[in-house]
């Protein structure tokens, strides 16, 4: 899969992924984007990994999680084939990470891979009166995904989504009592 590239004018995006791409790869991961942006003080670059065959065999974000030495051996050999072939002009900073919980999706296979899960998309042309919808994910069909909210459907053709990305729900989980407690409790309501 080639990542899309939010990237200013004047680079050569398709170059980047072939620089980035198979240092990534020799590492057991896979590419899962990149953007170079200004920040305040300066250009960042930051190239997000997951573990290699994340998408195809559509792990989730926790199982396509990479650890922290995995992106610093990425990064520290990276850098400098990114110094040889000289493709960003400005001085810039190097970040590897995993893409998150709330990671951006990008095309019909994150849709799919995604199903079930909430999100939120940015649309450059509005759906129902809406720009951004926020609702699960039912999948892609005809160019469309499908995004279901409040009780109704939406269907977003894949072009007029402008951004979209994951939305991380904290839930609250049931307290794991062991059975040496549960037995504890049963004999105090006994006597």
């Amino acid at each position: 899969m080639t990542p899309s590239l939010a990237t200013p004018h004047g680079i050569d995006r398709d170059a980047l992924v072939r620089v980035v791409e198979p240092v990534v790869l020799a590492h057991g991961a896979e590419l899962v984007d990149l953007e170079l942006k200004s920040d305040r003080g300066g250009w960042v670059l930051r190239v997000y990994v997951e573990k290699a065959g994340a998408a195809a065999q559509a792990l989730s974000t926790r199982d396509a999680a990479v650890d922290l030495e995995l992106c610093a051996n990425v990064s520290r050999d990276l850098s400098p084939a990114l110094d040889v072939v000289d493709l960003i002009p400005n001085a810039y900073s190097l970040e590897v990470s995993s893409p998150g919980v709330e990671r951006p999706l990008r095309g019909a296979p994150d849709y799919v891979r995604f199903a079930g899960q909430k999100a939120k998309l940015r649309l450059r042309d509005p759906v129902g009166g809406q720009r951004v919808i926020v609702g699960i994910l039912a999948g892609v069909a005809d160019g469309k995904v499908r995004v279901s909210e409040s009780g109704r459907t939406h269907e977003v053709p894949l072009h007029s989504v402008d951004r979209a990305r994951l939305v991380f729900e904290l839930t609250a989980q049931p307290k794991h009592v062991s059975r040496q407690k549960q037995s504890e409790k049963s004999k105090q309501r006994k006597h």
